[in-house]
């Protein structure tokens, strides 16, 4: 649809307001951050334990494993929801994490694995319809609410944490902030260096819930019914 007469009617909107015309959106400047004083010199190992807190109130399990036993930990967890239907990301962190080779493994078991693929269109989300469990990995993980950041891009579908039954994210360690604060500035830092950021970016903190007027809390609403955090320490 076609805007006509837009520059002639914002000038006479800034002139009305008495004001120069804006051309664009200026951060404000604040003489205070609270906000940053959060958990301000925080180590990992703290972190990790704030996380590991807030799983409790987020109903999530939460798990700690390392790179090599990444593996053997994720089929655990798979074996205790009784899923045998998985629905995961792509991309090169699966090679780097060796999850490649442990989908594999777990096809010639008769598990059945399906990896987002941009190619497939609308079969991933048919798959993760039906999936019971999605796998993701966190881009950024913010310890103080317990949410995991994820970039949607043509590996990695927001189906894959909206659909399944059951949310499992990997959560490596390097990735821990402690709140949103951090979390947004280091997505501002990746885009003046001239990384762009996927424009689709989600937070997903557990399983979906939602609580009505009286505050009574229900778990599985709108997505995951359950979900587990798997920390890997040395990624």
């Amino acid at each position: 649809m076609a805007i006509h007469n837009r520059e002639a009617f914002l000038d006479n909107v800034a002139e009305q307001l008495g004001r120069t015309r804006r051309t664009k959106v200026e951060s404000p400047v604040y003489s205070v951050h609270p906000q940053e004083r959060v958990f301000q010199g925080a180590t990992q190992d703290e972190l990790v334990g704030k996380l590991e807190e807030q799983c409790k109130v987020i109903h999530t399990s939460f798990t700690s494993t390392t790179l090599e036993t990444l593996g053997e930990t994720l089929r655990t967890v798979l074996n205790d929801y009784s899923v045998t239907k998985v629905v995961g990301a792509a991309g090169a962190r699966n090679d780097a994490t060796h999850l490649s080779t442990v989908y594999a493994e777990l096809q010639s078991e008769g598990y059945d694995i399906h990896l987002w693929d941009e190619n497939k269109g609308r079969e991933n989300v048919t798959f993760a319809e039906q999936a019971g469990a999605g796998i993701v990995f966190s881009d950024i993980t913010l310890a103080e609410s317990g949410t995991v950041t994820l970039f949607n891009d043509r590996y990695n579908g927001r189906s894959i944490s909206l659909l399944p039954e059951t949310f499992i994210a990997i959560v490596p360690k390097s990735t821990l902030v402690p709140r949103m604060t951090q979390a947004s500035q280091l997505i501002h830092e990746e885009e003046k260096k001239g990384n762009p950021v996927s424009s689709c970016v989600s937070f997903v903190t557990g399983p979906s819930n939602s609580a009505d007027i009286e505050m009574n809390l229900i778990v599985g609403v709108h997505g995951p019914v359950k979900a587990t955090y798997i920390l890997v320490d040395d990624l």
